[in-house]
């Protein structure tokens, strides 16, 4: 993929201020979720931002990685520190779909003992 994360955290900008004014309680809700999560607690906002960032990775949002490591630096976040969060992103998106997959073979085994496929023969 090659593209320019300034020039797209700049296009979805232009995008989110239509949804602002398009659906304007929905935004207004998300955007307080977003100060709330994002609040210094615990976690002060770079851990937070690094955690953001490896989600975003997981879950291969390009927007996301774009407003993520933006705010992260923003936070004081160093590229060792984004580096180790690139790390156990690589490893959080592979390792839920190995999970997923364990999962979805016990669910067909639970639903399979139940309810046979037709024309199956049950032993």
């Amino acid at each position: 993929m090659s593209q320019s994360y300034l020039q797209l955290t700049e296009d979805l900008n232009a995008a989110i201020g239509e949804l602002r004014s398009g659906a304007a309680g929905t935004m207004r809700a998300f955007s307080s979720l977003a100060r709330e999560a994002l609040a210094p607690g615990a976690l002060d906002v770079k851990t937070k931002e690094l955690i953001a960032i490896g989600i975003a990775i997981a879950s291969r949002c390009d927007g996301c990685v774009g407003f993520h490591v933006k705010a992260a630096i923003r936070a004081g976040a160093t590229r060792e520190q984004v580096l180790e969060t690139v790390a156990m992103g690589i490893y959080m998106g592979a390792g839920p779909s190995m999970i997923y997959a364990a999962e979805t073979l016990r669910a067909f085994d639970e639903f399979s003992a139940t309810n046979p496929p037709a024309g199956a023969v049950r032993a």
